[in-house]
């Protein structure tokens, strides 16, 4: 049976480390105790089955999810064919997040990303006649990339639940209630080791810049939402506090803890950080405050 645990981890899919040092650095998250590690997609970059199967075969006990396997980067039988494929090699330890990603991915592809919700849930339907005919070996949960209502609602009705990806706190309870219970419910959370305000803050705004006025309008647009309108165009403080749990273990803790009162089954943290080393070196000096907000 798949266990994640409270706390897992998420790395950035821009540009993944070279194989070995991830490797290295999988084996370290195992080490320190997290239940599992996630990694993103884009079309072009490192295959997420491919990177999945690597992170599998370099750890014993670690889950291992999609956060996301991007739709455009492959049809849907393909989808439900790789997810197969890793449960089998690997029970009870991979969970497939499946994205509709952004519309400069769908051009990347010759497409056009029209009618998203749509697209999403006659992929889900393609999928599911694929597993019909080829039915998986063994069992694994799949959940979406979902932060607006109705993704959530198609999250709730045609997948083992949600994978929110840098939203505010506030994000993780209005998706609890959409979802209902029993559903995953897995959002993610950067997070910066830096008690200095000053530093942490100048350090974080970056990423919070890159992410949700230079990336995809979507993110940008469900900030709004929750009350951050007028914090966008400046990147204020307001927002890069909400965004990045920044500051000591404890602090980093707080927000681990707040995720999961709000109705989180599992929080992927991302430390805001040049290089995939670096990021484990704060998980590592992190990692007795995290995982013991469940203890």
């Amino acid at each position: 049976m798949l266990n994640l645990g409270p706390v897992g981890v998420w790395l950035f899919g821009g540009t993944p480390a070279p194989v070995p040092v991830e490797r290295e650095q999988l084996r370290r998250i195992e080490r320190l105790g997290y239940g599992s590690v996630w990694s993103g997609e884009t079309v072009g970059n490192r295959d997420a089955f491919a990177r999945s199967a690597i992170a599998l075969a370099a750890t014993e006990r670690l889950a291992v999810g999609t956060g996301i396997a991007n739709l455009w980067a492959r049809p849907a039988p393909t989808m439900q064919a790789g997810g197969r494929a890793l449960a089998e090699g690997y029970p009870d330890r991979f969970v497939l997040g499946i994205g509709i990603g952004h519309p400069f991915q769908a051009a990347q592809v010759g497409e056009k990303f029209t009618t998203p919700l749509t697209r999403m849930r006659n992929y889900l339907s393609r999928m599911d006649e694929e597993a019909a005919v080829n039915p998986p070996a063994a069992p694994f949960p799949r959940v979406l990339a979902a932060i607006g209502p109705k993704m959530l609602e198609l999250a709730r009705e045609a997948a083992d639940g949600a994978h929110p990806f840098f939203m505010p706190l506030a994000h993780t309870a209005f998706a609890r209630q959409i979802l209902g219970p029993g559903k995953l419910l897995v959002p993610h959370q950067p997070v910066l080791l830096e008690p200095d305000a000053g530093r942490a803050r100048a350090h974080a705004r970056e990423t919070v810049r890159m992410v949700l006025t230079q990336g995809a309008a979507a993110y940008g647009r469900a900030w709004r939402d929750f009350g951050y309108a007028d914090d966008l165009a400046g990147v204020t403080d307001r927002l890069v506090d909400a965004a990045v749990a920044w500051g000591d273990e404890e602090a980093i803790a707080r927000r681990v803890r707040e995720q999961l009162d709000a109705g989180a089954d599992h929080v992927l943290l991302t430390p805001v950080a040049d290089d995939l080393v670096s990021a484990v070196d704060q998980l590592e000096r992190i990692a007795p405050a995290v995982l013991g907000v469940a203890a």
